[in-house]
């Protein structure tokens, strides 16, 4: 019996989900548990195995899509079987029987025999449903050559390039009409014999520019860089923090030639192990821990029924990655050594980079770290992951002069930047946080108190 593929669910804030890729193609055997396609949302890009065995039927929302969860994404057959093609939808508790058809837009004359009818599916390869969106092509008009029938990419091509049969053209100006959708019948050809030209073209789209004797270099346009994807869902994001929480920054400068040593100490105690890595960022998280600990409060998260004062500390790490930010979370990180911590964070944050997460490791967060140190930042304010309560800034090491034991001398100096939710707790808990965690970091002695 026919399986439903459909958008899977991950979290509670999930609606829904854009099909990235898909893995297999239409009449591509599949088997339970093999990676099907990918699904990109706000928080995470991921695979999603396949939830029957089978033949993959027909896919029903193609790549670059955005459905809503339980929508059906496609349809997997038992090998021999032939269910109704589906318009896609809402999940239902079986395959579809008898899904109506979709109707088609009014086509012109075509053979029978090739092209779907009239309220028929037609049968396309993704990549070739994709590209007759893209060129403005009624998949109902064109003719398959592909296996068993299937409009592929040339196909689609050839009939985008048939709308310009009879047009004298050169190339450059039928492919520059295409893109901006010009009627080549109402453009008068300058060149040889008539023949239209990609400047016959600019003239006709802004008649009233002057034509100069000869033609100057075209002027630099600009890029644009589509608003889409995951770098439009971090835009909403930190949209919505902004709106949802009365965010306070607070800063403090500490002289960390303490923490210093205790890194080049650490260092030096494991040289003969070439593995062995600790960074300024794992021992700021081992306080950050034990300061979070001491105050309550900000390690807390802002919910519908109130403020949740959480038993451990879920330690959300900010990534970078190529195409946005990800923040996965160490759980119960206030319960680990200062060894154990330093595995962990490399740990989530090397398979943040590599698309190696799940859903739980990037949700349930109670308090997040973000380091540009590496960037050669002094300090800046960063924005709440909501709804945690605060999120701490980490600003560059550098070494320069400072009043120590009422003498002038070159320390290792860092600035710390608070941003806090005043929703939840006032300036005064806040700031005694920060300081606090700063005493450990100049005095590191004082994280096992």
């Amino acid at each position: 019996m026919a399986q439903q593929v459909i958008m899977p669910k991950w979290g509670l804030t999930m609606t829904e989900g854009k099909v990235v890729r898909w893995l297999k193609g239409e009449g591509d055997s599949v088997e339970a548990g093999e990676p099907l396609f990918e699904v990109e949302t706000d928080k995470i890009t991921n695979s999603v195995e396949a939830p029957a065995s089978g033949v993959l039927f027909q896919i029903i929302v193609p790549e670059g899509e955005t459905a809503e969860v339980k929508a059906v994404l496609a349809i997997i057959a038992a090998p021999g079987e032939t269910p109704e093609k589906s318009a896609g939808g809402a999940a239902s508790a079986e395959a579809p029987s008898e899904a109506p058809a979709a109707a088609a837009p009014e086509k012109k004359e075509t053979p029978a025999s090739a092209p779907a009818g009239e309220g028929e599916f037609a049968r396309a390869m993704p990549a070739a449903r994709k590209l007759a969106e893209e060129l403005g092509v009624d998949l109902c008009t064109v003719a398959g050559t592909g296996p068993r029938g299937a409009i592929t990419m040339k196909d689609v091509q050839s009939a985008a390039d048939a709308a310009f049969d009879g047009i004298n053209a050169s190339p450059k100006a039928i492919e520059f009409a295409r893109k901006k959708g010009i009627d080549l019948s109402l453009v008068t050809g300058s060149g040889e014999d008539g023949r239209i030209t990609k400047a016959d073209i600019l003239k006709a789209m802004n008649p009233a520019a002057e034509q100069p004797a000869q033609a100057a270099p075209a002027e630099a346009q600009d890029t644009i860089l589509p608003m889409d994807g995951v770098r439009k869902l971090i835009a909403d994001n930190m949209h919505a923090s902004l709106n949802s929480a009365a965010q306070l920054s607070v800063f403090v400068e500490l002289d960390v030639t303490e923490m210093v040593r205790l890194r080049a100490d650490l260092l030096a105690r494991n040289k003969r192990n070439p593995e062995y890595r600790m960074s300024y960022n794992d021992i700021i998280s081992y306080a950050v821990c034990r300061a979070l600990k001491r105050h309550p409060i900000m390690n807390s998260t802002l919910q519908e029924d109130g403020i949740h004062l959480h038993p451990h500390v879920n330690l959300g790490i900010a990534v970078s990655l190529p195409n946005g930010l990800i923040v996965p979370n160490v759980k119960k990180a206030d319960t680990m050594t200062l060894e154990e911590l330093r595995t962990e964070v490399r740990d989530v944050a090397g398979r943040a980079r590599k698309g190696g997460l799940n859903m739980d490791e990037i949700s349930g967060g109670t308090f997040t770290i973000s380091n540009v140190s590496m960037l050669g930042v002094d300090g800046f304010t960063p924005i709440l992951n909501p709804p945690e309560t605060g999120i701490l800034g980490i600003g560059r090491i550098i070494e320069k002069p400072a009043v120590k034991d009422g003498e002038i001398k070159i320390r290792s100096m860092m600035t710390l930047s608070l941003t806090f939710n005043h929703m939840t707790t006032d300036g005064a808990p806040a700031m005694t946080f920060l300081r606090e965690l700063g005493d450990m970091l100049e005095n590191p002695g004082l994280m096992i108190m």
